[in-house]
């Protein structure tokens, strides 16, 4: 399954952001501690560089993920130039208050009356951007959903007399490469509804969870012989052990995914990342090998093809 999600507005976003970052001095850019290499948009990192625009990476929901995964990200953020990373999650107003010092140290040459600081705050779908500008300005200026990309227009307000914030819309990018990222995304609520099928993405998502956290499984359903299951058997278990019944008596397999999506979602499985720097890079590998081959397959096809085709006309 290959998820793709970029309506009209993201595009128009995306012009916006690229004209407003030549008045930038930083970007803040939000991602979700979950995922924070799949829920980081490549068009943001493409717009800063070309302005060569420093960046605070603020890995928020740490309160959902894998502390040492988060750890390792962190190291891996801090390793990349230009860029400063901070976990933190927007429940702890002290995590909130340390944004704005952070962010003057990567631009000292701004934050005074005559030189504003001027941030452009950052990140796709559904990663707390909208929370994260209500909690800093500790007003409510940004709408808030569980729906991801509510947030619409850019929107330019005062944190202090010294620093500007610019609130950009949630974008995602036109072409997800790698599929994986596409359901990570999707599990992570990041994704319009329209564009999932939510019994694939609890598939994947519980096939993940038995290669790296079945002991979360275990304790939130129940279940005995957790070794010879697999995606599916973990999401019918769900359907199961819940109740969950068509009309007919079959397990509603579509409300038992919902209910599967939801308790990760929500943290109620336990803290959980979907990926770290060393998965990612071994995720990397495979598809760039899948691709490869793919794309040898697709080239001896097409030669073959006009190898009929030359001896056609020769036969001719």
């Amino acid at each position: 399954m290959s998820i793709q999600w970029f309506p009209g507005h993201m595009n128009a976003a995306k012009k916006k952001a690229a004209e407003q970052m030549e008045n930038t001095d930083l970007v803040i850019e939000v991602v979700d501690a979950r995922l924070p290499e799949a829920s980081t948009n490549p068009m943001v990192l493409e717009l800063r560089k070309f302005r060569q625009r420093p960046c605070l990476k603020i890995i928020n929901k740490i309160d959902l993920a894998d502390p040492a995964a988060t750890a390792a990200w962190v190291a891996y953020y801090n390793a990349q130039e230009g860029v400063s990373a901070y976990a933190m999650t927007t429940k702890k107003p002290a995590d909130v208050a340390r944004i704005p010092e952070l962010a003057r140290a990567l631009a000292p040459h701004r934050g005074v009356p005559t030189k504003p600081l001027r941030i452009m705050i950052m990140g796709i779908p559904n990663v707390g951007k909208s929370t994260l500008m209500n909690a800093l300005l500790k007003k409510r200026v940004a709408k808030v959903g569980d729906e991801p990309a509510v947030t619409k227009q850019q929107q330019k307000l005062y944190l202090d007399k010294n620093t500007i914030l610019v609130d950009t819309p949630g974008m995602l990018w036109p072409k997800i490469a790698m599929p994986s990222d596409g359901l990570m995304l999707a599990a992570s609520h990041a994704v319009g509804t329209n564009a999932v099928i939510e019994e694939e993405v609890a598939v994947f998502l519980a096939d993940e969870l038995l290669q790296y956290y079945p002991q979360l499984l275990v304790a939130r359903y129940g279940f005995k012989e957790i070794e010879s299951m697999d995606g599916i058997a973990v999401v019918e278990g769900i359907a199961a052990r819940r109740g969950f019944r068509q009309k007919g008596g079959d397990l509603d397999f579509e409300k038992a995914s919902h209910v599967f999506l939801g308790d990760y979602r929500s943290g109620a499985l336990g803290r959980i990342s979907l990926e770290t720097p060393t998965t990612r890079a071994l995720r990397m590998e495979q598809f760039a090998a899948a691709e490869a081959a793919r794309l040898a397959e697709k080239a001896a096809k097409d030669a073959e093809k006009a190898e009929k085709a030359a001896r056609g006309k020769r036969g001719t």
